[in-house]
């Protein structure tokens, strides 16, 4: 009946070896750890030595599996009747939100969701994609949040790869998830059962293609539900995909107990407090909205939901809503910040909003302050559930000069509560480096809020917990106070508005065109976007195009916000042995300043 698949990575701990396996069910997989040897704490510590104390139990009254879940379920009994969520016009109670996911877990049971299918979504930040991550989970199952960026060819690999049984997805983005159902036909892959989450009061007929549509979806399902809770806080919630190659995708595998953890540190480094005002500018797909999805009913706060983000938006749904909070990648900061007047609204108190993504310019940060908000900067990967770092701000930093304060501020800092410990190793020797501010090296975490693995990709797990740490990928230095500032990547990402972009996969996309010879993609700063991709192109003999017919060309193959918008013609510099001398071509990109 069961079929059991060995994966990911073996680790030794005291004098046992524990083994993570995929256990592969018909409509069926979770992750869960094991004892090579003997039977294990959940959670994997050992060896058990409690078990030597005359008179320790561990039962049902100390011990339950940490979820999210519980955050919801606490909210609706702490804060009933105090609003949950606003979208536009429309508003809830926690109660409501509440009632609303259970009959959404109910409905998913009832078309056949089990334990550990994966049900994914193609959303911008509207209410379905809040109740989704709790309901998804209430469900036994895992969510896959795709982000409403991509393509239909990138979206079909991705349902492919995660072998969603449904897919939920917003009215703007219909086609995209057509398309992607259409190539996946060819591939004689089953597609993903589509729900349409749709706006207004008609809503639309169901179809042989969108076979439901979410409220009336959502109706069908029954309050008195019983939650599928996790049997172990290692079986996974979620699979957030990386952004870069569709070739080989990676799923980078969240649990119960990581995103329980890293949801708790994260209101921590955001000063948190009960009952806040949440403003929605961090996408929920990027890394669960980095767990304040499940963070925000924690502390019994109100979800302000926007579908598209703005300087008019934020700033009027500031003054109408009273936001406390928010978060938001530089580029949002720059968007803030360069907003025309007509725009800008007065702020009277101070909003906390968080920042990662991309190392912010001190300038902005400078900027920001002046017009209310206080920036707190944190830093992570997706693989870290996000935030894993942050920046406490210290007292002593307040005589010093502005310009000062904000390059300080601009810093990564330190692990959060929920990580054992953050540092800069030489990758090679796995000696940590000097903390000069000067010497290089690569950032690694160890703790309770890395991932659990990629998901069917143990080659890429081993690889990146080599030596008992994640090997972020991240180049950095460490400052004598002990704050780590990230100063390179050790492979070419371009990160572009808080997105990843492969300069592999744009590169391909060049060398399909018929008039290139050679390419290379590298990172151009930007005000705006901090960076955007710059492409170094050579044609071949007798072609003669301009740089707009080759952004173009990208744009139709790629998701528009990963072609280059900068294309030179010239000879690539080479090494003796031919390969692209990219370090070159980044200081010529740099020193054409930003395109914004």
């Amino acid at each position: 009946m069961h079929r059991f698949l060995q994966s990911s990575i073996t680790r030794s701990v005291t004098t046992r070896t524990y083994l993570l396996h995929s256990f592969v069910f018909p409509s069926y997989r979770y992750f869960s750890l094991f004892a090579a040897e003997g039977d294990v704490d959940d959670g994997g510590d050992a060896p058990q030595a409690w078990k030597s104390v005359e008179g320790l139990r561990r039962c049902s009254a100390n011990h339950v599996p940490l979820s999210p879940i519980t955050f919801l379920e606490r909210a609706a009994k702490v804060y009933r009747d105090r609003t949950s969520l606003v979208y536009g016009c429309r508003n809830f109670t926690w109660n409501q939100t509440h009632q609303r996911c259970l009959k959404l877990a109910s409905a998913l049971s009832q078309i056949g969701i089990s334990r550990g299918d994966v049900v994914s979504t193609l959303a911008p930040n509207v209410p379905a994609m809040y109740e989704l991550h709790f309901a998804v989970p209430m469900a036994g199952a895992v969510l896959c949040t795709l982000n409403s960026r991509l393509d239909s060819a990138m979206v079909s690999v991705l349902l492919a790869h995660s072998e969603a049984k449904i897919l939920f997805v917003d009215q703007g983005l219909l086609e995209i998830a057509r398309g992607a159902l259409d190539l996946l036909a060819k591939t004689n892959t089953k597609p993903p059962i589509l729900v349409l989450i749709s706006e207004g009061d008609d809503d639309p007929s169901p179809t042989s293609i969108v076979p439901y549509e979410y409220e009336s979806f959502l109706e069908t399902g029954q309050i008195e539900f019983e939650i599928k809770r996790p049997k172990s806080e290692w079986d996974p919630i979620s699979v957030n995909y990386t952004s870069g190659t569709t070739s080989r995708p990676k799923g980078v595998v969240y649990s119960h107990r990581g995103a329980y953890l890293n949801t708790i540190a994260t209101l921590f480094l955001h000063g948190m407090q009960s009952m806040p005002v949440y403003l929605w500018t961090v996408p929920m797909f990027h890394c669960n909205g980095w767990c304040l999805t499940w963070g925000v009913a924690a502390q019994g706060g109100t979800n302000i939901c926007m579908k598209n983000v703005s300087p008019s938006k934020i700033f009027e749904n500031i003054a109408l809503h009273n936001v406390t909070h928010m978060g938001g990648a530089p580029t949002v900061l720059n968007m803030i910040v360069n907003s025309s007047v007509r725009e800008q609204k007065p702020i009277s108190h101070k909003v906390v909003i968080c920042t990662g993504g991309s190392p912010p310019p001190p300038q902005i940060l400078l900027k920001m302050e002046e017009l209310g908000f206080s920036v707190t900067h944190l830093y992570g990967l997706t693989e870290t559930y996000g935030p894993g770092t942050f920046c406490v701000l210290k007292p002593e930093w307040e005589s010093l000069p502005p310009e000062e304060q904000s390059k300080l501020k601009a810093r990564q800092g330190m692990q959060h509560l929920g990580l054992q410990d953050v540092d800069i190793l030489d990758p090679v020797t796995m000696e940590k480096v000097p903390a000069d501010g000067k010497t290089m090296g690569e950032v690694m975490f160890r703790g309770n809020t890395v991932m659990s693995g990629y998901f069917k990709d143990s080659k890429a797990t081993e690889e990146a917990f080599k030596g008992g740490w994640f090997h972020s990928g991240d180049l950095a230095v460490k400052h004598p106070d002990g704050y780590i500032e990230v100063k390179d990547r050790l492979k070419d990402i371009i990160i572009s508005g808080g997105e990843n972009i492969s300069t592999i996969q744009v590169e391909t996309v060049l060398y399909s065109h018929p008039a290139v010879l050679e390419a290379a993609v590298v990172a151009r700063p930007d005000n705006h976007w901090g960076q955007t991709p710059c492409a170094f192109v050579k044609l071949k003999e007798g072609f003669n195009i301009d740089s707009q017919e080759l952004v173009l060309f990208c744009r139709g193959h790629l998701p528009h916000y990963m072609a280059p918008k900068t294309v030179i013609f010239e000879e690539l510099p080479r090494t003796s042995t031919g390969k692209i001398q990219k370090y070159i071509l980044r200081e010529k990109a740099k020193a054409l300043g930003s395109l914004s």
